[in-house]
């Protein structure tokens, strides 16, 4: 299985974009980091400008004008600064076969399906923005290899016409992600409550594709029961590269793959009472000592008795059940006293 799945060890996976500034070298210097840090997988996007768009200036081809990073732009440009040229995929996806590091991508046509098919690639991702592409969705489901299909702005209704077709052309191993397709996204529209739900719903891993600052809500969603997590990766967020501003650099990463860990470890199940690693705090909670010398016969009061710690006395609730009654033998005092010991 290409995405090796796991509860106690979710997915995490660097998408690159056009973070590689459109630099070769600098794509496979992301490479090389990833597997530095403990990545163990990386995502290409494969498109073209012309696949995407057309070079016009009209005023609906334009970025509204108040987005944080791309502000009236043209699409037809900005597409061209951030693709991954195509003479590149080979030299990527081999690099990243020798460094044992498992490279995939976004198509965003059908020409770009037959085109990682020549690459080998592995699995493919649906992009948030392509969801209702049935038409592309039918060539990816058709190579029968692993799909991730990204759920932002998408209804109940069209994730399920996505993996019905998914399903109808071939697939049978899909995951989903629970995604918010702002860059950068605002954390208070993540809705992470989702996932819960979509597990239930559809029936198949999910996962979270996260354009939030840091890796806060990340790990809420493994929380959830995200087993996948996918976020952008630049080797420097002050860097001039299209969708480094929102990305986290190599550090954050590594935070996150360690945090990420834990957060799905301490998990578990329900439990009430001590586990196993707590049986030796047990005798440093509470209980009743005798803290002066008491003679048979004696009555005990707040004087002589104390709740202190260890724990090897009478419980603490029976405090006031003591007070007043006789002891039936000599205690020193700091010694543990219990119920079977008074009149």
């Amino acid at each position: 299985m290409f995405l090796k799945k796991s509860k106690l060890n979710p997915i995490i996976i660097a998408e690159i974009s056009g973070n590689h500034n459109q630099s070769l070298k600098t794509a496979l210097s992301i490479l090389d980091n990833s597997k530095k840090i403990g990545l163990s997988y990386v995502k290409l996007q494969t498109y073209k400008p012309d696949t995407l768009t057309v070079n016009s200036k009209r005023k609906e081809f334009k970025i509204n004008q108040n987005h944080k990073y791309w502000g009236g732009q043209n699409l037809y440009d900005l597409y061209s600064k951030a693709y991954t040229p195509w003479e590149w995929h080979n030299k990527i996806f081999k690099y990243a076969k020798k460094i044992k590091i498992n490279c995939f991508s976004s198509p965003f046509d059908e020409t770009a399906v037959d085109f990682l098919e020549n690459c080998n690639c592995p699995a493919y991702k649906v992009a948030s923005f392509e969801i209702t592409h049935i038409p592309l969705i039918e060539k990816i489901g058709s190579t029968k290899k692993p799909v991730i299909l990204s759920t932002g702005m998408a209804s109940k209704s069209e994730i399920y016409d996505a993996i019905n077709t998914l399903s109808k052309h071939g697939c049978k191993d899909y995951s989903i992600l629970k995604c918010t397709s702002s860059y950068p996204a605002d954390p208070k529209d993540a809705n992470l409550l989702t996932i819960p739900d979509m597990i239930k719903e559809f029936n198949c891993p999910v996962g979270l594709s996260d354009h939030t600052p840091g890796i806060g809500v990340s790990l809420a969603a493994i929380a959830l029961g995200a087993t996948i997590i996918e976020k952008h990766i630049t080797p420097d967020k002050n860097s001039n590269a299209v969708d480094s501003k929102f990305s986290l650099d190599y550090q954050e990463f590594k935070n996150l793959i360690k945090e990420s860990k834990r957060v799905a470890q301490s998990m578990g199940g329900i439990k009430y009472g001590y586990t196993n690693n707590e049986i030796e705090s047990l005798k440093y909670r509470r209980s009743i000592y005798v803290i002066k010398d008491i003679k048979k016969g004696d009555k005990i009061n707040k004087k002589n008795i104390k709740i202190i710690r260890p724990n090897l006395g009478e419980l603490p609730k029976h405090f006031n059940y003591m007070l007043g009654k006789k002891v039936l033998k000599n205690f020193k005092k700091n010694t543990p006293i219990k119920k079977k010991h008074v009149k």
